[in-house]
């Protein structure tokens, strides 16, 4: 215990909203330099994705997010492992897949998919380290309650704005005794669509799902800008309205919370770090391995290291895999063998560092069972279906949906083919599916070959055939009663 005490003074990272901000002398331990052992805040929230000013929206007002962009480092390109809500979180705090990690589906309810029991989360290695651990708000890789992922404390509120008032008590709390550590994670609801008892936009029934939620207002104040998947249409416009709203109150209280970080004197040695689970909740993104659902926002900021911070964008591939093992490395903890994400502390730390060439993506069930298993490079991202469901699960949570695809033009009467592929350089929406285009039959048999070797490599159960969910066990242990 002495010897990780020793290393997790060495450094700190973050995810989700992970902030941690720590000492510049990362070659001595805190004991050695006299400085005190880097905190981790980490942020995170649902359904983001890259929706945010300074990934390039410019119809969103995100002022707080920005100036962390501004002050730290932003990821361009960077992935989530599953486009569904305890998957990539499993992920992000597990660093392995969710078919290693054993979180397939949501974690809620009859879903109840949980982590493996030998799993190590986060907070369980950062505790055993020496830090305070403690969550405000959702928890949703595990449906053990958050001692099971070594949080010592958890406060429920888990909208932003009491999820905020909450980590703002947790902060003045924390900074009372300045030379105990802390890991704090801050997960916010929002922009999850929100449930409307009486919703009043057209063909709306009892209980559908919408933004900005009952309690937000829409912002189209610098109008509304359409993604390239979606058509350009009222209950689009209306849905993206709300989602503005939406975002803008995340940042507010995003703002809040640094700007308590700062008044207790924390931030010096915080680092901050901001991410989300997936893909904003619109037809075709969260939910789907395209883009639009796997994209995820990243953005750090570290003042004590260069590298770490002044405005920096990165360009290369990153998985929310890799946030773990970066965090480690930044602590001076071993990371576990069994961990498959990589650190990409030397990236920014200007040391040597190999890029990814590809970054993997799956979906196993959310809604219902939809196992498909993507691979992305710099220029193509191929696609295996092994079900002939409907051609995207539909995240908008309505009876009637008022946002509408491009593609396919009917969603009602289109369904999955065995394998897709989308040439990113001509097509980034992914709209047209070349996978059965003789000219690019050689980069069809190439990335086929790559994922299923990666299937291999990581004992994915898809290869053994149709995965179980919770929900079929139980339904047959009921039957034997």
């Amino acid at each position: 215990m002495r010897l990780l005490r020793t290393l997790a003074v060495m450094g700190v990272c973050g995810a989700w909203c992970v902030a941690v901000w720590g000492i510049s002398n990362l070659g001595l331990g805190a004991e050695a330099s006299g400085a005190p052992r880097p905190n981790i805040l980490l942020v995170h929230c649902h359904d983001l994705g890259q929706h945010l000013h300074c990934y390039g929206v410019k119809t969103v007002q995100t002022p707080n997010l920005d100036r962390l962009a501004e002050r730290g480092v932003r990821f361009a390109r960077s992935f989530c492992t599953n486009p569904g809500c305890s998957p990539s979180r499993a992920s992000l705090f597990t660093g392995r897949w969710p078919h290693s990690n054993g979180v397939m589906g949501l974690c809620h309810a009859n879903f109840a998919w949980d982590l493996n029991p030998d799993e190590r989360h986060l907070a369980q290695i950062l505790r055993e380290a020496g830090y305070t651990t403690a969550a405000v708000g959702v928890i949703h890789e595990t449906a053990s309650g958050f001692q099971r992922c070594g949080y010592q404390r958890h406060l429920r509120p888990a909208a932003a704005k009491p999820a905020t008032d909450a980590a703002i008590g947790l902060l003045r709390e924390l900074a009372q005794k300045p030379q105990q550590p802390f890991f704090l994670s801050v997960g916010f609801i929002e922009p999850h669509r929100l449930r409307y008892p009486q919703p009043d936009w057209p063909g709306a029934l009892p209980n559908d799902n919408s933004f900005p939620g009952p309690d937000l207002e829409p912002d189209a104040s610098l109008g509304v800008e359409v993604p390239g998947y979606l058509r350009d249409t009222e209950g689009t416009r209306r849905e993206l309205a709300g989602l503005q709203g939406m975002i803008r109150h995340v940042d507010t209280q995003f703002g809040r919370l640094m700007q308590a970080l700062a008044e207790t004197g924390l931030e010096p040695r915080t680092l901050v770090i901001f991410t989300t689970d997936h893909g904003i909740a619109m037809p075709r993104a969260k939910c789907s391995v395209y883009e639009p659902g796997v994209q995820v926002a990243l953005i750090l900021r570290y003042p004590g290291r260069p590298g770490w911070h002044g405005g920096v964008v990165r360009q290369e591939m990153i998985s929310n895999i890799d946030v773990l093992p970066t965090i480690l490395d930044l602590v001076g903890l071993p990371v576990p063998k069994r961990v498959q994400g990589r650190s990409f502390a030397p990236l920014l730390d200007g040391k040597p560092y190999t890029p990814r060439r590809e970054i993997f993506t799956e979906l196993t069930y959310h809604d219902y069972y939809d196992p498909r298993r993507a691979i992305r490079t710099e220029t193509h991202k191929l696609i295996v279906n092994f079900t002939t469901a409907p051609a995207f699960m539909d995240p908008s949570q309505c009876w009637r949906p008022p946002s509408e695809t491009k593609v396919p033009a009917n969603h009602a009467v289109a369904y999955h083919p065995h394998v897709e592929l989308y040439d990113l350089a001509k097509d980034p929406w992914e709209q047209n599916d070349v996978a059965d285009r003789p000219e690019y039959a050689a980069v069809r048999r190439q990335l086929l070959k790559r994922l299923r070797q990666h299937l291999i490599d990581t004992q994915d159960p898809i290869l053994q055939g149709a995965v179980t969910s919770p929900h079929h066990r139980r339904s047959l242990a009921i039957l034997e009663e």
